[in-house]
């Protein structure tokens, strides 16, 4: 395109004699010579195209004959009165000259053109679009991403490519920023491809703008203010009239009524006012907060009590409320429905809208206000009271971070599903290794913790409520409780010398020669040998109750086991030993409705949870110890402490209460994090660490540590609110379990999943 307009330029020439056919024959040489050189400097670049070049030559050589044909006519018609030396003095002098004219090649070969006046031709390039003052580059405003792959960028005013400069890699613009002073101030122009140093000013620019302040910093946005008009009142009169003349001579009238009172006066008809006693007061004032160690004006003057202001007047007293103000027809009648306790009223009034404050009428209750505040005043007693400065973090006792506190479950790393109903228990065997689960889809399964694989499912017939493993790990056994019966299972799992040991033991009954049945545990349990079908499937012992067992519960030793029967009145718990297959009733009262029961981990003493609260009775002097008062209204489930002194209460009203049973037997510490009943509470036997769960499908750990010293109160901290169940029929987590040595939790939810968090 810059050839192109270049060949255009020289076909307009500058011609001073339009009749000197030598200076226009040295033209079109020159011109001819110059087209020739660009269309092989044309030829030569890479960039330019084939097209255009023939198209050029094809012009130039239909210029080249009009000139010929222009010239000879110049010639014939010519005098040749002038005299030329050489085709470079010629053009030299013709740019000397007068003004050139702008003459276009195709017009003069005819006489016509000849006469007619030159027109100005307009240059391309006068005009300049682009927002650059100095713009080199005039590819205009495109991507420069387009000459990537290419070794120019963009194009002079001569069409001739501008080559990039070279960049050099990371290390040496490392280098070049080393040592060049004003690298921090150099920027890279993606137009040119140079490196642009931004001046002071253009700093100061960037800098404001940086910082959201005016780019120029000459510019004072604080000007000081010009008073457009005076703050000076001129006081000027009301009317411009002169004051009359009567106005500055005495009344006759007023002087003849003058001299009347001063006759009557004389007279003695009339008589002057009496002047007043100012040394006897006609009203005696009396304080009604008088002070009896100080007079009343002394403390109003040292200690003045200010009176409490009135409320100040809201949206709804406008005169142009907002729409959410005024009332609507259901408003209005219920506001006049309360005619008779205007104190239930949202409003005194009825908010309005009025289209300017001119046209608001009087206030009806204006007179009524203001005597309520007065009365207000002087009828309401004003003392002082000394308000407490206690901070709020003074009260807030001083807890360590949950950070300082690990290790503790904070992830879910591990899902087992299998059931196909709600899962309501879960136990692990004292290794670890093995859990159990019992769910309404009528069957127990066993899984292992660490891949989460099912080694068995056993079926019984009916809901299981309650699993518990044998703590004893001489024996492979599990006491699960479904419906009215209590079963003992041998699991099949774990050391297969233990599996037959049990087997072993439990293969026969004890003989009961010296010992009778008593009559109420007949008439509640019997001891029953399974078939041998059931004991294939692994069942080994079989215990019928006369109601449903709810809740089963191991001592640490193994061989005692408990089972509670919450309809069975006096006969609801019930404490089984294995070895000699006998059991006994420990109430013949009952205490209320039993929830579940706990044997101590380390002393002869059983808790006894009913439905308000919780009993500890010592069975080697079989007589109660400790009644723990919980203030709950039903207990779902209680925990204790591996060293024993601490109970752990979990209710359906949401509170989680500790107990010290050294302290008190009222709650130590009350927590009520859930947002639905607790359902489930456990304590770990190793860290110090405790967790609840709840209806609302979380598990809440939390840190209790319990100190030998007794005169060190437990330390409780919440650490992390565990989520990951979903909710079923308004049921969420139905039990928590630690494991036995990794600080790891176990849940077990409505949702038919059990998760191990990590």
């Amino acid at each position: 395109m810059a050839t192109a307009s270049k060949s255009a330029k020289r076909r307009y020439e500058i011609v001073e004699n339009k009749g000197n056919s030598e200076d226009v024959d040295d033209i079109i040489e020159a011109q001819v010579s110059d087209n020739a050189d660009d269309s092989t400097d044309e030829e030569s670049s890479e960039y330019s195209g084939l097209e255009d070049d023939e198209e050029d030559d094809s012009g130039d050589e239909e210029d080249e004959s009009a000139w010929e044909e222009a010239s000879d006519e110049d010639e014939e018609d010519d005098d040749q009165e002038q005299d030329m030396s050489t085709n470079e003095d010629s053009e030299d002098d013709s740019e000397d000259k007068v003004a050139p004219t702008a003459i276009p090649i195709e017009q003069v070969g005819s006489s016509a053109s000849v006469e007619e006046p030159a027109r100005p031709v307009e240059d391309e390039y006068a005009y300049d679009s682009s927002d650059e003052e100095d713009l080199r580059n005039t590819v205009g405003n495109i991507p420069m991403n387009w000459y990537n792959e290419y070794p120019h960028i963009g194009y002079d005013l001569e069409g001739k490519p501008i080559l990039k400069p070279k960049r050099g890699d990371e290390i040496d613009n490392f280098l070049r920023k080393m040592e060049n002073p004003e690298s921090w101030r150099t920027v890279y122009d993606p137009q040119t491809g140079q490196d642009v140093i931004l001046s002071n000013e253009d700093v100061e620019l960037i800098k404001n703008v940086m910082g959201s302040r005016i780019p120029d910093g000459s510019y004072n946005p604080y000007e000081p203010w010009v008073d457009w008009f005076t703050n000076e009142v001129m006081e000027t009169p009301v009317t411009g009239r002169p004051e009359h003349k009567r106005s500055f001579i005495p009344s006759r009238v007023e002087a003849i009524k003058v001299g009347r009172m001063v006759h009557a006066i004389k007279m003695g008809w009339m008589k002057p006012r009496e002047a007043k006693d100012t040394s006897v007061e006609r009203h005696k004032y009396y304080l009604m907060w008088n002070a009896d160690d100080k007079s009343e004006d002394v403390r109003r003057i040292e200690n003045p009590i200010p009176a409490p202001k009135p409320r100040l007047p809201g949206h709804a007293e406008s005169y142009n409320p907002p729409p959410e103000y005024a009332f609507s027809e259901r408003e209005i009648t219920q506001w006049n429905r309360l005619s008779e306790t205007p104190y239930q009223r949202k409003f005194p009034f009825v908010p309005k809208r009025f289209s300017s404050l001119r046209a608001v009428p009087a206030y009806d209750r204006f007179a009524r206000e203001r005597f309520v505040r007065c009365l207000d005043l002087y009828l309401c007693p004003r003392a002082k009271k000394m308000r407490l400065t206690i901070q709020p973090e003074d009260l807030v006792p001083q807890l360590p971070k949950p950070r300082d506190l690990q290790p503790f479950p904070t992830v879910c790393s591990m899902i087992f599903k299998g059931h196909k109903g709600l899962v309501r228990t879960i136990s692990h065997d004292p290794s670890g290794q093995f859990l159990i689960s019992g769910s309404d889809d009528q069957t127990l399964k066993v899984w292992e913790v660490a891949t989460g694989r099912c080694f068995k499912t056993f079926e019984v017939k009916g809901t299981v409520r309650c699993v518990s493993w044998c703590p004893n790990s001489a024996i492979a056994l599990v006491a699960a409780a479904v419906d009215n019966n209590v079963y003992l299972i041998n699991p099949g799992v774990g050391d297969r010398l233990v599996q037959a040991k049990t087997d072993e033991i439990l293969k026969e009954m004890p003989a009961q020669t010296d010992y009778l049945i008593p009559q109420r545990v007949r008439a509640v349990l019997t001891w029953n040998e399974p078939d041998k079908e059931q004991w294939a499937s692994g069942f080994r012992v079989i215990l019928t109750h006369f109601k449903a067992v709810k809740h089963v519960a191991w001592h640490s030793k193994g061989d005692y086991f408990s089972s509670v029967m919450p309809e069975g009145d006096n006969r609801s718990v019930l404490i089984h030993q294995l070895s000699r297959r006998r059991s006994q009733l420990p109430f013949s009262k009952s205490k209320g409705l039993v929830q579940c029961t706990l044997f101590h981990p380390l002393r002869p003493y059983l808790f006894v949870a009913t439905q308000r609260h919780v009993r500890v009775y010592n069975l080697l002097k079989q007589e109660l110890t400790k009644k723990l008062i919980t203030g709950a209204k039903w207990i779902s489930s209680i925990a204790v402490h591996p060293g024993g002194d601490n109970v752990l209460v979990g209710t359906h009203d949401r509170r989680l209460c500790w107990f010290d049973l050294d302290l008190s037997t009222k709650p130590y510490q009350a927590l009520r994090h859930h947002g639905q009943g607790i359902r489930a509470v456990a304590f770990h036997k190793r860290y110090p660490l405790f967790a609840s769960g709840s209806d609302d499908c979380s598990a809440i750990v939390s840190h209790g540590m319990v100190y030998n010293d007794l005169l060190k109160n437990p330390t409780i901290v919440p650490l992390k609110k565990l989520r990951g169940h979903d909710k079923f029929d308004d049921f969420g987590v139905f039990d928590v379990l630690f494991h036995p040595t990794q600080p790891w939790l176990f849940t077990s939810g409505a949702d038919g999943t059990i998760r191990l968090y990590t």
